[in-house]
């Protein structure tokens, strides 16, 4: 290998390091039998996942998480698809360039304004402290993310090929559900990702907008902290983890089999 290659090579290990170095430090003390997050790890058990699935709070907090999550991720989803739709082949203007600003600002904006700022609009309109607000909420931040991935998508597709579908008969409503939408959908599949994830990891938000009711992982995960440190941290963050890459390999196949059906 040249020099520069090998270099590269060492800055990409370096990266990864950096990037993963906390995990590795944290995930085995999910494995902990002590009560306290130190090592070296006295001996090795699994009551810290039991206490997960058994414990009230954790239990709860888990299904809260998944509810909101999907609310989440089918409502972004959807709206962050149309959105993508109706801003493609948009000239760039000053209208069609505000719209998409308004689409990508919640990625930019600070999460307590947004918090602050969805608290005092869900108390007006009955909203707070339900679940349907806190989707509200995740959605404001999630749609984004399926806009990006999706308008990346939809600039990968050929036109000629809805131009042929329409030359031969079909309404617009059609090319769109044979044609259009089908290329898209490596973009929506990540973007539904991403909105799932952005879900998952909320917290600022939920603190402003949820209610004991609807008491998320994260947030249960945050409320420990704060109160008392609890190797269940480190097993709640060993579940979120293997979720993830759970759910982003399970999107990759499916990502893969769209793009070669």
């Amino acid at each position: 290998m040249k020099p520069l290659a090998i270099s590269k090579a060492a800055f990409a290990i370096l990266v990864v390091f950096f990037l993963l170095a906390p995990l590795v430090a944290i995930l085995p003390l999910a494995f902990t039998n002590s009560v306290f997050l130190n090592y070296p790890i006295p001996s090795y058990s699994t009551r810290w996942f039991e206490e997960l699935f058994t414990a009230d709070a954790w239990r709860r907090s888990i299904f809260n998480s998944l509810v909101i999550g999907a609310g989440t991720t089918a409502l972004a989803t959807v709206l962050g698809t149309i959105g993508s739709l109706g801003l493609r082949g948009k000239r760039i203007s000053l209208v069609f360039g505000f719209i998409r600003t308004v689409f990508l600002l919640p990625m930019v904006v600070p999460a307590v304004v947004l918090g602050v700022g969805m608290q005092l609009m869900f108390a007006r309109y009955g909203l707070a402290n339900t679940y349907i607000g806190v989707i509200i909420a995740h959605t404001v931040l999630a749609v984004p993310f399926v806009v990006v991935n999706v308008t990346a998508s939809l600039q990968g597709i050929d036109r000629r090929l809805e131009h042929a579908a329409a030359s031969m008969g079909a309404a617009p409503h059609v090319v769109l559900r044979t044609v259009t939408l089908p290329l898209a959908l490596p973009g929506i599949i990540s973007g539904a990702v991403f909105a799932f994830a952005t879900s998952l990891d909320e917290v600022v938000l939920t603190l402003f907008v949820a209610g004991p009711n609807q008491r998320t992982l994260a947030r249960q995960m945050f409320s420990t902290i704060r109160e008392n440190i609890s190797p269940a941290i480190a097993a709640a963050a060993f579940v979120f983890i293997l979720g993830t890459v759970i759910i982003a390999a399970l999107a990759n196949v499916w990502r893969r089999r769209a793009q070669n059906a």
